[in-house]
């Protein structure tokens, strides 16, 4: 037994690799457009489309563009068997593992430190992938498999358990990727506060409520004034009903009647 050792994937011919030299981009002028002027002096503002073999591009982009490329999503055949006029979808397993292999070791090599490339498959590959994925950037950067919903009804042909969704598979180049998440709104500041000027920022204003609806969480719990109070709606109590009432938390007491149920409320929060 060997004492060098590693998880991997491993397939036919995964030992056999293109030979590839260095390639030149040409750029055809009549096809050429270019901005009129530059934001600064160092952008790089110009889009490329370029025609020809994806692998022999990637090549191209290598001298000039290897550890500058921010954001890679690429939409890879699917392998389904499918027949399309300019690619064929319906390849061997081992040499579809081998063309993505030898193409996102290219992708690799052009993302910058802070990084992140993104890969839209479906089931026939999806897993696969993943453990290629890990072996090539590291599993320890695996951001998310995104699963988005890509049909509205499952089809009437299916002879199985029809499969009505995709996965998007994220990677990050290193530990110093970033999202880049959105602001959030006033609706949804308004449920956070800091009155004693935590470091550490705003934190839930109340720990009575969870963001999430959960039938069994959700009732009615008396207020002082003697009328009830029900969660805002689309979440729910975050302690069953026997464990749940107001004068156990009377520091909460004032923030929930007048900031978070008052009387303004719908009447599916206040009865």
């Amino acid at each position: 037994m060997t004492k060098h050792q590693k998880l991997e994937l491993t397939w036919i011919g995964k030992d056999q690799r293109p030979r590839l030299e260095p390639r030149i981009l040409l750029e055809d002028a009549e096809l050429s457009y270019h901005a009129a002027q530059r934001v600064g002096d160092g952008d790089s503002f110009d889009n490329m489309l370029i025609q020809g073999d994806n692998l022999l591009a990637l090549k191209a982009l290598e001298a000039e563009y290897a550890g500058k490329v921010k954001c890679v999503f690429i939409d890879p055949p699917y392998n389904t068997g499918s027949a399309f006029t300019h690619y064929d979808d319906g390849i061997e397993h081992s040499l579809w593992l081998s063309l993505m292999r030898d193409r996102l070791e290219l992708l690799a090599k052009l993302l910058c430190v802070d990084g992140s490339i993104w890969v839209s498959v479906d089931d026939n590959e999806a897993h696969y992938l993943k453990v290629l994925m890990d072996e090539i950037f590291g599993r320890a950067n695996f951001l998310a498999n995104v699963v988005w919903q890509s049909k509205d009804t499952p089809g009437n042909n299916s002879s199985n358990i029809a499969q009505t969704h995709n996965h998007v598979l994220a990677y990050r180049k290193s530990e110093q990727f970033l999202p880049n998440l959105l602001p959030r709104s006033e609706q949804q500041l308004a449920t956070y506060s800091n009155p004693d000027n935590d470091l550490r920022g705003p934190w839930l204003a109340t720990p009575l409520t969870r963001v999430e609806f959960r039938e069994r969480d959700y009732y009615a719990i008396p207020r002082p004034d003697g009328k009830s109070i029900f969660p805002p709606k689309g979440s729910s109590w975050r302690r069953p009903p026997d464990k749940m009432a107001l004068q156990d938390f009377p520091e909460y007491v004032p923030d929930i009647v007048n900031r978070h149920f008052s009387d303004s409320a719908s009447e599916s929060q206040i009865s």
